[in-house]
């Protein structure tokens, strides 16, 4: 019986693997060790991922996130009205009036992001422990460009 999470050796005569197929391979890894750590802290990856995203824009809309977030706007929402009612986030009116609401990060969402970093941390310590720091940021910056090639956006 061989162990499901060792892969079999390639054929000599095989073609390297796409990297398309590794990213993907390596997404689902990721995806799962993020769903564990986050759960950890009653958070979901759609959820860290919309309070990761306050920290760094100003009052994005739902709109905004759930396209960041690869969501439905209704997904998105449901989202949101949970960081609400859990403290994480705050709505107000927006200055200009309309029924637009700008969302915002409270203290107690911003400590619960900062454990959720950690745990994160920890995971990409793990992932990235035998690549140096320059074949690092050469990762980074390559996935980057991958990521803009495939969605030109502002952020990938």
């Amino acid at each position: 019986m061989t162990d499901p999470g060792v892969p079999a050796a390639a054929a000599p005569d095989a073609p390297p693997p796409r990297v398309s197929y590794l990213v993907f391979r390596l997404e689902r890894r990721i995806r799962a060790c993020l769903d564990e750590a986050l759960a950890r802290h009653g958070m979901t990856t759609t959820g860290y991922m919309a309070l990761s995203e306050l920290r760094l824009r100003d009052a994005p809309s739902s709109a905004d996130l759930a396209r960041i977030a690869f969501v439905t706007p209704q997904a998105m929402n449901l989202v949101i009205r949970d960081l609400e009612q859990r403290g994480l986030i705050r709505r107000d009116p927006h200055p200009r009036g309309g029924r637009a609401l700008r969302t915002r990060l409270t203290p107690k969402g911003l400590t619960t992001l900062r454990r959720c970093d950690r745990s994160l941390d920890g995971i990409e310590a793990v992932m990235l422990a035998e690549i140096d720091d320059p074949d690092r940021t050469t990762l980074a910056e390559a996935l980057t460009l991958c990521a803009r090639a495939l969605h030109p956006d502002p952020r990938p």
